[in-house]
């Protein structure tokens, strides 16, 4: 039913190897007690989980049923801890928070089998190892060994073909330790049991069969069992009956988290408390950071509507004008000091403010807009051509005189014409010159006007 064939398994600290299992050999019966016997760290547990897919090996075969495990999966595993083996520790490992019948229950939850069932069985399996009226209790108002014979009740409501015991009397008193020992006796009448202890008082009396481990070999087997494996052919067609895949439902899995957020309120408060503070942080950082955003948008665009990039056809570079007047007046130049001599402040002024002129080539710079693969539609509002030409606009009532309403003459009239003032003129358009032009052309955008 069960062999170890040449089994050995290395653990790897650092740079050292250590075996803890040495080649074991090993067959076992389909129902039988066998007690492991050593001292710590011969490797008892080691082949224990080893048998129970708890723990891989290294090199070897596990043999189980006439099957190889070499190609075992996950799932392979799942399956075969889930439905072939049942496990009794020393710690208990049972759910605090949880009921007696519901820590029972729980082996029953990956089989895919119906709440009424699994709870009919955890009861059946209860009252097998004589727990049948503490069903409601918490384990932790139970004894040592009321709390084992729970553990007992776990490892078979799934009826596995194979009990492991790892100590399963190692923190009980003397009279609990022989009732227990009592009760997996008589469940190995009809399935394999496989205790590992360090009491050989108890596998002598109770075991049917005793197996020495010294340093990861067997040195003594009292009741040895020489099986003949045949393995399975991969090809050979078979009607067995499979066993079902391990998993949980939704609703159980919910329910189980339900139940358990349930049972540790302080807790869940504390962590739902702290999660809502983080997840209200984050918000108020994104609406601010989105705020100031579109704060700033908002600024770039009203600044952007007011004051507006301009290029001209000719600009004065203030850069440049300032530093050649700078440089016109660096240096200085020796006259006898007899003499008198004058500055033309106005003539250095004009040369530096020719030297300072730039011509900008618009209708070059028009193509390339108008051309649609300069990009400037997503960086802008809109785009707005100026040309050199003034609208003449005149009052309708001529009764009196002929009266110009645009451009204004006002500024002509005060004497600040800029014909009146070549020197301010120099470089400039008409358009620019003339400021009392009381008519503005509108930007192609009517979305940003109506904002503004």
């Amino acid at each position: 039913m069960l062999t170890l064939k040449n089994i050995v398994k290395t653990y790897k600290t650092g740079d050292e190897k250590v075996d803890a299992l040495k080649g074991v050999n090993i067959s076992f019966r389909k129902n039988e007690f066998v007690a492991i016997l050593g001292h710590s760290g011969c490797g008892k547990t080691t082949m224990l989980n080893i048998i129970g897919g708890l723990d891989k090996y290294t090199s070897g075969d596990l043999i189980i049923g006439n099957k190889s495990t070499k190609n075992f999966s996950d799932h392979d595993w799942d399956t075969y801890r889930n439905h072939k083996i049942g496990f009794v520790f020393q710690s208990y490992n049972l759910i605090e928070h949880q009921s007696v019948l519901s820590n029972v229950e729980l082996a029953l939850t990956l089989s895919g089998v119906s709440r009424k069932e699994r709870r009919e069985r955890a009861k059946n399996a209860l009252i097998k190892v004589g727990l049948g009226d503490q069903l409601n209790k918490k384990p932790n108002q139970m004894s040592g060994g009321q709390m084992q014979r729970v553990a007992i009740a776990r490892a078979l409501v799934n009826n596995p073909e194979i009990l492991l015991a790892d100590e399963p009397t190692g923190a009980l008193d003397s009279a609990t330790s022989v009732q227990i020992m009592d009760l997996i006796r008589e469940i190995a009448n009809d399935r394999l049991v496989i205790m590992v202890t360090h009491n050989p008082e108890l596998a002598e009396e109770y075991a049917t069969r005793t197996v020495h481990l010294l340093d990861g070999n067997i040195v003594s087997d009292s009741n040895p069992f020489e099986d003949e494996v045949v393995l399975e052919e991969k090809t050979k067609k078979k009607k067995a009956k499979r066993d079902k895949k391990v998993s949980m439902s939704f609703f159980t899995a919910l329910a189980l988290s339900f139940n358990n957020l349930l049972t540790k309120k302080a807790r869940t408060f504390l962590t739902a408390f702290a999660g809502s503070i983080g997840i209200i942080g984050i918000a108020l950082i994104l609406s601010i950071s989105n705020g100031i955003d579109a704060y700033i948008s908002s600024v770039e665009e009203d600044t952007l509507s007011s004051y507006p990039i301009e290029i001209l056809e000719s600009t004065v570079s203030m850069g440049d004008l300032l530093t050649s007047m700078s440089d016109e007046h660096t240096g200085s130049t020796p006259h006898d000091n007899d003499k008198i001599y004058s500055n033309n402040i106005m003539g250095e002024l004009l040369n530096v403010m020719t030297s300072s002129l730039n011509q900008n080539n618009l209708s070059a710079f028009k193509e390339f807009l108008d051309g649609g693969k300069s990009g400037i539609e997503e960086l802008t509002s809109g785009v707005q051509y100026k040309y050199s030409t003034t609208l003449n606009v005149y009052k309708a009532d001529t009764s009196n005189s002929v009266t110009q309403v645009n451009p204004n003459k006002i500024m002509e009239t005060l004497g600040f014409s800029a014909m009146t003032n070549p020197a301010m003129s120099f470089g400039m358009t008409t358009s620019q010159m003339d400021s009392t032009d009381v008519w503005k052309e509108l930007l192609d955008n009517k979305e940003l006007l109506e904002k503004q």
